[in-house]
């Protein structure tokens, strides 16, 4: 029978990980008909485990200290290989993120396993552990299941809706890692976060909004105004509190010797070669639509345009609204609503 671990790390960013890889672990236990058990890293893990009191997980493994406090390579994977050797588990479930992915590979290799990442669903039939994910530039998904054990999966994130946990005190069987002093070269120093209007990629809004080249190409009086257009998109990331994203078409321009916007980079890039988003909503402007870029677009539930082409990609059955209009008129109304 198989045992399956939720191994997370307990900092400030888990919180809502967590949530998620509790919600597929309680649910695949529940299908398997078999136990759940949570293993947490970090500084203090007692607080995280409370969160996940009412969840149904069996027992609670951590290791904390200063050590284990931030991310990293040589402290984070013997760790985790302490976990997982006391908790036996074949299947372990890790909450997809930076530091997290750094030791999966390395964590399945010394325990004799295998390990995959960016798997978006787990689920079982007729008793067999499935995990699904996307290949080939996320145009094709896979079902699989492999023989080896233990499992590793990195779950991507987005890709559950969280349940709502009770929270309750739990005992968490704490066990400790002795770290050679090799292992404690790298140091944190401390975090650095951008300003709020320096901030344009929010995972967690509601609300994704794409610019495409269209804002710094010769407007109808035939000049450029690009100050006009990072004024008009900041104001309504501000205001909004949405996440940025952007055409290849537009990322590329600052190569090309063309007019840029100063806050843009290849990071905001949605589409085949770029990223694929899973907000609620999306709104692109000034970008037509073209089957590389709406291909990062297949998991926005609602999707509306603003292009002054009617025929244009977005017309063709690739978004809920077309506003045929001109983006500049419209986001300066918009950023004046949202202002009242």
């Amino acid at each position: 029978m198989e045992k399956i671990l939720l191994l997370g790390f307990a900092d400030q960013a888990s919180s809502k990980l967590l949530a998620e890889g509790a919600t597929v672990a309680a649910n695949l236990a529940a299908s398997l008909g078999c136990s759940w058990e949570v293993a947490l890293i970090g500084e203090k893990v007692q607080e995280a485990a409370n969160t996940l009191g009412g969840s149904g997980a069996a027992k609670f493994y951590g290791v904390e200290g200063e050590d284990f406090a931030f991310a990293r390579y040589s402290s984070d994977l013997p760790a985790a290989e302490a976990l997982l050797k006391e908790s036996q588990a074949t299947v372990i479930l890790v909450p997809g993120s930076s530091r997290a992915n750094r030791v999966l590979s390395a964590l399945a290799m010394r325990l004799g396993g295998r390990a995959d990442t960016h798997i978006t669903s787990v689920t079982a039939k007729e008793g067999k552990v499935l995990a699904n994910r996307w290949f080939y530039r996320q145009r094709m998904e896979a079902c699989f299941s492999r023989p080896q054990r233990p499992w590793v999966m990195g779950l991507e994130p987005g890709n559950v809706v969280p349940q709502a946990f009770s929270a309750s005190s739990v005992q968490v069987q704490m066990l400790s890692v002795a770290l050679p002093d090799a292992a404690k070269r790298t140091k944190v120093l401390g975090l650095k976060y951008p300003a709020g209007t320096a901030q344009t990629i929010r995972p967690d809004a509601k609300l994704l909004f794409v610019a495409g080249a269209g804002w710094t190409k010769k407007q109808a009086d035939g000049q450029i105004h690009a100050g006009e257009a990072e004024k008009a998109i900041l104001d309504f990331l501000g205001k909004a509190q949405a996440s940025l994203g952007s055409t290849k078409s537009l990322v590329d321009q600052s190569g090309e010797g063309n007019a840029v916007l100063s806050f843009m980079t290849h990071l905001n890039q949605v589409g085949q070669t770029g990223s694929t988003p899973r907000h609620s909503k999306g709104l692109a402007t000034c970008c037509h639509g073209e089957e590389p870029h709406v291909v990062g677009w297949r998991f926005v539930t609602e999707r509306r345009a603003v292009n002054m082409d009617a025929n244009c990609g977005w017309a063709r059955g690739k978004t809920d609204v077309l506003y045929v209009a001109d983006a500049f008129e419209v986001m300066k109304k918009v950023n004046e609503i949202l202002s009242a």
